[in-house]
């Protein structure tokens, strides 16, 4: 079916209306349904049937596959903004009219592409969510607890991005400007959602199905929610909140998720022990938005026969010398058996000819292709990725070869390998390591359990830590999975300067809401240190 709509081009604070309402800046727009399904009148909310719920819940966690394997919008703003990635320009190439350089620099305003493209996105998601729950009697349990605990999802990178929710029900007619929750209010209502969720979600291990919500996810959800109510509501961390974090993934580990003993192995497929919530996303964008031009890969086909792609990477995202300096091993090499933990990868001479030569984690130094060959760069220079940048004080006039490049979707794995983690376990456990030494009660011992990690990642065991040193092993276990940016705000270093960003002001913590957001809806007031308070 094609049906369209068209609708007066009134601007939602909530962002996009999902399914009835598209945000346009002067012009009415045309509104296609593909899986989900539209009001047959804008206003009129008419409950969803039993097959309208189901395909709406499925266009949900379609939503899931497309908004966040990409590697702008929520991606970017949780980490291009933090200390793990930047986007250099090189020539031309990534100017993008200085988005990606506002991000890790912290120039951004209220018009910046990714934070006004998240929270339409973000909201759009809720709203459709909305539908689901508004329609409870076409619902089964199962379906209205998946929908609830999507829901707190998505508003639960509402609340980490702007610290306000604007929320849309079903039922509001479009002349209605949806009603905003602050951060204590959004807080509740979020653990609302996931506390009422559990029940029905399916006690789903590592051999179910984790594509769908689970009641894993949603302890996983619910432990990183109390571990930044603080940071959320203001005050300092509170022993209650830190010992629920703990309770939260002792209940993950109580249906068998663990560490898993072998890194890369995590993000080839979900059969692992430690993969809790994953989506259907190409790992594409994680593969090719920093390697080179030239590095190219094999692609296999159906009869499990390979051939040469004629594409390569985008020459784009890369780390810092600093962030590469958290990882243990030799400073000067990163072959294989030069002495590094197993999380900081390396880059082979020479591998099995469907790698194409391209190698696993930080990328630095000479790169080679798939015979052991030095490849070069366009102008014909040896493709030596650097440590350093052309400026200590710019991202700009930067050439092909300049940053390590990183890399933990490979693309021996199939270059659209659709599978891309959104929770694991590790992350739970580093979770629980920090709320113990955060206050929270636990019969386990935070020292132990990190020398645990570190050990299966093949890292040397600590003799003490401190809550620095679980920033810097949750950058080491967890880089450009999503959570950098929220670690940096917890630990109070996002605000601090870091290379390439010296700007220090506690109020970028905060996104701004968007301009487009608060001139619609003045239930909306400018976050702290954007103008208009």
């Amino acid at each position: 079916m094609n049906r369209y709509i068209k609708h007066s081009n009134k601007i939602f604070g909530a962002g996009l209306l999902a399914l009835v309402l598209v945000f346009s800046a002067c012009t009415d727009l045309e509104v296609e349904e593909k899986d989900s399904f539209l009001r047959s009148e804008a206003g009129a909310f008419t409950p969803l049937t039993p097959e309208g719920v189901t395909a709406t819940l499925q266009s949900a966690y379609a939503d899931l596959r497309d908004n966040w394997g990409n590697q702008e919008n929520m991606y970017a703003l949780q980490e291009v903004s933090s200390d793990e990635l930047l986007v250099p320009t090189r020539g031309t190439d990534w100017g993008d009219n200085g988005v990606w350089r506002a991000l890790r620099q912290h120039t951004w305003d209220g018009t910046h592409r990714d934070i006004l493209g998240a929270w339409n996105i973000l909201n759009r998601n809720v709203y459709k969510l909305n539908t689901i729950i508004a329609s409870s009697t076409a619902a089964t349990p199962a379906q209205l607890a998946e929908a609830k605990f999507l829901r707190a999802f998505n508003m639960w990178h509402v609340l980490d991005f702007y610290r306000q929710i604007p929320l849309r029900e079903a039922t509001d007619g479009v002349d209605v400007d949806p009603r905003v929750m602050q951060a204590q209010e959004g807080f509740d209502f979020i653990v609302k959602d996931l506390t009422e969720a559990l029940p029905s979600l399916p006690a789903t291990g590592t051999g179910g199905d984790r594509k769908k919500a689970s009641q894993a996810a949603a302890h996983f959800l619910l432990a990183k929610m109390y571990l930044n109510k603080h940071v959320y509501v203001g005050g300092t961390p509170v022993a209650a909140d830190m010992t629920s974090v703990i309770q939260h993934v002792d209940a993950i580990k109580a249906v068998g998720f663990k560490l898993h003993d072998g890194y890369f192995d995590i993000f080839k497929n979900a059969n692992n022990s430690e993969t809790i919530f994953w989506t259907d996303a190409s790992s594409g964008n994680r593969i090719w938005a920093g390697l080179h031009y030239f590095q190219k890969t094999y692609d296999k086909y159906k009869d499990d026969t390979f051939g040469e792609n004629t594409g390569g990477g985008w020459n784009g995202f890369s780390t810092t010398a600093e962030f590469y300096a958290l990882f243990e091993g030799d400073a000067n090499s990163n072959e294989p058996g030069a002495g590094q933990e197993e999380r900081r990868g390396f880059v082979p001479k020479k591998t099995d000819w469907y790698h194409a030569g391209i190698g696993y984690g930080f990328l630095v130094g000479q790169q080679y292709d798939s015979s052991g060959n030095a490849m070069k760069d366009r102008p014909g220079n040896p493709l030596v990725y650097t440590k350093e940048f052309a400026s200590q004080n710019s991202l700009t006039g930067n050439n092909e070869r300049q940053g390590i490049r990183v890399i933990k979707y490979h693309p021996a794995n199939g270059q659209a390998n659709s599978y891309y983690v959104l929770f694991r376990y590790a992350d739970a456990h580093l979770m629980k390591i920090e709320a113990i030494l955060r206050g929270g009660t636990s019969t386990d011992n935070a020292l132990a359990l990190y020398n645990e990690l570190r050990v299966i990642r093949k890292a040397t065991p600590a003799g003490a830590i401190t809550l620095d040193d679980i920033l810097n092993e949750r950058g080491r276990e967890l880089y450009i999975e999503g959570w950098r940016r929220n670690d940096q705000v917890r630990f109070g270093t996002f605000s601090k300067p870091f290379p390439y960003m010296t700007i220090a002001d506690d109020h970028l913590s905060i996104y701004p809401i968007p301009a487009n957001a608060l001139s619609t809806n003045p239930n909306l007031k400018p976050n702290p240190g954007y103008g208009g308070e």
